[in-house]
């Protein structure tokens, strides 16, 4: 099973976010995790390829599985852990080697193009607390069948 990491980077009430060609849709930056890598590894390295900066103490926010189905069947799964984080270092990319990077507004970004589920994603990141839990079902074309959440809160308060 693929597993993917990507971290939304919160600034002035802005989110960096970056436009991959293959759908020209928006996501935060993040991409597929080496084996044996952890996820916080992971999301560490992913985001300073695809950005030049360092995340500083990112959390996990939530935990996503992904299905495309094809003639009533699972025709490929993959899992995503999408963190946050509020600070980073380094300077930024002129050109990101994954497509464009921009800050958007917090408020604008969930009418920007992206996957359905990717859209609730945001949302819930931008307006929860604690950690989610989800499941998308997809078609081979990208259209959203359904989807599930589960929410969680810190049991430290």
């Amino acid at each position: 099973m693929q597993r993917v990491t990507n971290c939304f980077l919160q600034q002035n009430d802005q989110l960096l976010m970056l436009k991959k060609p293959s759908y020209d849709w928006w996501n935060a930056p993040g991409g597929k995790m080496e084996p044996g890598e952890s996820v916080y590894d992971s999301v560490r390295r992913e985001f300073r390829e695809e950005t030049g900066l360092a995340l500083e103490r990112p959390h996990l926010r939530g935990v996503f599985t992904f299905i495309t189905m094809e003639d009533g069947l699972t025709a490929n799964e993959w899992m995503m852990f999408t963190f946050e984080a509020f600070g980073s270092e380094g300077r930024l990319l002129n050109e990101s080697p994954e497509g464009i990077l921009e800050w958007k507004e917090k408020q604008k970004v969930s009418s920007l193009p992206m996957a359905e589920g990717d859209k609730a994603i945001v949302e819930h990141i931008l307006s929860n607390k604690g950690t989610v839990y989800g499941t998308f079902r997809y078609t081979k074309d990208r259209r959203l069948l359904d989807s599930r959440f589960e929410q969680s809160t810190s049991y430290y308060t």
